[in-house]
């Protein structure tokens, strides 16, 4: 994998924590040369990731609807910085541009991105790999959720083989180079 989009927050939330979590990854990508795709933010756990990438001369790839630019919460030290018209131009572009995701503890907004390329996953659309990075549990009620939702008939048992979680970064890393591996072979 050349190139991680990475869903979060756009706060902090209420654990120190998730953004200890959000530096270590951004520290990791940097570190492994892989590009950090993401919402092109300052604020929260995104402004974080990406600070901690830069600091270790990562490459980081910013795309923020102009709407959002123009309330001044666009990062202006990116390696790039991709001004779109709107969020679903923003999704499309995150998307094209990763090779997998990565979602941090986060809010609505990273439950709909994430939602949104697993179900693409789902339907065949791609065989990108998708984590959870599991800070403090964070993403346990979800996990249980996806569980009720193939309990319930309402997805199929290997549905749950698309998306990979883990506590910590190097183990979810390897967890979704083992997907691609996989899904590849």
């Amino acid at each position: 994998m050349k190139a991680i989009c990475v869903f979060c927050g756009s706060s902090n939330g209420n654990d120190g924590r998730y953004k200890e979590a959000a530096k270590a990854l951004g520290t990791f990508l940097a570190r492994s040369g892989i590009t950090l795709i993401y919402g092109g933010g300052t604020r929260g756990l995104m402004g974080e990731v990406a600070e901690a990438a830069l600091r270790h001369q990562g490459r980081v790839v910013g795309i923020i609807p102009q709407f959002l630019k123009d309330r001044e919460v666009a990062h202006n030290r990116l390696s790039e910085l991709l001004v779109v018209d709107t969020m679903h131009t923003r999704k499309a572009k995150m998307y094209e541009a990763a090779d997998g995701f990565i979602a941090l503890p986060g809010g609505y907004g990273t439950y709909e991105e994430l939602f949104e390329v697993l179900s693409w996953s789902r339907v065949g659309l791609h065989q990108k790999p998708i984590g959870l990075l599991n800070v403090e549990g964070f993403f346990d009620p979800l996990l249980h959720l996806l569980r009720h939702t193939v309990d319930s008939g309402f997805a199929a048992p290997e549905d749950l083989e698309l998306i990979v979680s883990a506590e910590d970064v190097p183990t979810l890393y390897g967890q979704m180079n083992t997907f691609c591996r996989r899904r590849h072979s």
